[in-house]
């Protein structure tokens, strides 16, 4: 059975610090990328970062960029997103996702395969 558990989130204050963590089991971890998408209140889902496992490249999103840093453990099935000087905007739920890993593709624009549940991510201003 697939899975992907996302954790980490909480209440932080403006400027704060979180590490989000995905953990993931029933595929093949180090033949997929994994990417974290955020969906702020009354917004869409957006792809804020992703690192492809195959090749390490990664994307940050210009809103995260600087301030976000995405890791890969592929010892432990896991793949962090470190999230520092956080601003009220970055409140949402974030998601994890492995996507389909294609030749060539950055990972950016890598398909989702599978979903994980989300986590609650509040900044406070």
């Amino acid at each position: 059975e697939v899975q992907l558990q996302a954790s980490g989130g909480g209440l932080v204050q403006a400027g704060g610090s979180l590490r989000l963590s995905c953990a993931a089991s029933g595929f093949t971890f180090g033949a997929y990328g994994i990417g974290w998408f955020r969906q702020a209140p009354g917004k869409e889902r957006e792809e804020i970062s992703c690192i492809d496992n195959t090749d390490r490249n990664e994307y940050y999103a210009d809103s995260v960029k600087g301030r976000f840093t995405i890791s890969s453990d592929n010892a432990k099935n896991t793949v962090y997103l470190q999230m520092s000087n956080l601003k009220p905007e970055d409140t949402g739920v974030y998601f994890c996702a492995a996507l389909i890993v294609d030749f060539g593709v950055r990972c950016e624009d890598l398909v989702e395969g599978y979903w994980g549940q989300g986590t609650l991510v509040t900044v406070s201003s």
